[in-house]
């Protein structure tokens, strides 16, 4: 029952322009600062290892800023499960997109590397009215928002989604075929099938997924990042410079070159990145749990 009142309040939000549905949202958001005291120990945790030169009062404005960007997101997700597409491509701008079109047309697979920041889904569904492109789906736990995640991120174009308990192959297939992967490589999924390389200067646990998916497709690594501007003026998505001399043949460097890579754009927008997700949970043996 809560969960179709939320879906409800967010299908009605939608209906609002866009700088006052974000203001909403900057409002909810100071208010879950203040009363989600798990979530806000969890970022200032990660701030306190990834930014240790800043002082602390410059790390709670900067969660504080997070928590602000993190509830616009959620509430703006409901433009992108039911808005038209008009309205869409109106509030989102691509830049870069030809070079993603030209690796496309080429015959030539590609592999996005998008990194976790807020508006990663305003960003796939942006690559989505462009290309029939495939992505990885965690089914959710609430059945009422799992359809509608599920139903949003297939409503533009042929998109595929594969689940995480699919093969690698899978993921091959659609890229040979020529759909490009919206891949999100940098989160922690425990030990298994994990290296630990640095991000921040801290040992994390990474899928070196980025490496392996790109050498068994043959495919071209392009980074894409979205971000969530001020004012509710929008997204903007920016596929970047497709990577030279990836893969090589250290799957080590290869996923440090990756984390290297991410750590440098969260520096260009750090209140953006999903600062919520533990990211430093799975420790090499001996170390302490941080959280």
């Amino acid at each position: 029952m809560l969960s179709r009142l939320l879906a409800a309040t967010l299908w009605l939000l939608h209906f609002l322009p866009l700088p006052i549905l974000a203001g909403v949202g900057n409002a909810l958001g100071l208010a879950l600062f203040g009363l989600a005291r798990r979530r806000r120990h969890i970022v200032l945790v990660n701030l306190r290892l990834c930014f240790p030169e800043l002082a602390e009062l410059q790390r709670v404005r900067l969660a504080r800023a997070h928590c602000q960007v993190l509830a616009r997101s959620m509430l703006e997700r409901g433009l992108l499960w039911w808005a038209s597409p008009a309205r869409l491509q109106r509030l989102t701008t691509v830049d870069g997109d030809d070079r993603l079109r030209a690796l496309l047309d080429a015959g030539r697979p590609v592999l996005m590397l998008t990194p976790h920041f807020v508006g990663l889904d305003a960003g796939g569904a942006a690559i989505a009215m462009r290309h029939d492109s495939a992505s990885i789906y965690a089914v959710q736990s609430d059945p009422v928002f799992d359809r509608l995640l599920y139903r949003g991120r297939r409503r533009f174009g042929d998109q595929l989604l594969l689940s995480r308990q699919d093969s690698v192959r899978a993921s091959v297939k659609a890229m040979k075929s020529g759909r490009p992967l919206y891949y999100l490589p940098d989160m922690d999924f425990g030990r298994r099938d994990s290296i630990f390389v640095p991000f921040f200067g801290v040992p994390a646990a990474t899928v070196p997924g980025l490496s392996r998916l790109a050498r068994l497709a043959g495919a071209t690594v392009v980074p894409v990042v979205t971000r969530l501007l001020p004012g509710g003026k929008g997204y903007a998505v920016t596929v970047g410079e497709p990577w030279q001399d990836f893969p090589s043949n250290d799957i080590e460097a290869d996923t440090r070159r990756m984390n290297a890579w991410i750590e440098a754009a969260v520096r260009t927008m750090p209140e953006q990145y999903y600062w919520v997700h533990r990211r430093f949970k799975t420790r090499p043996a001996g170390e302490p749990r941080p959280y």
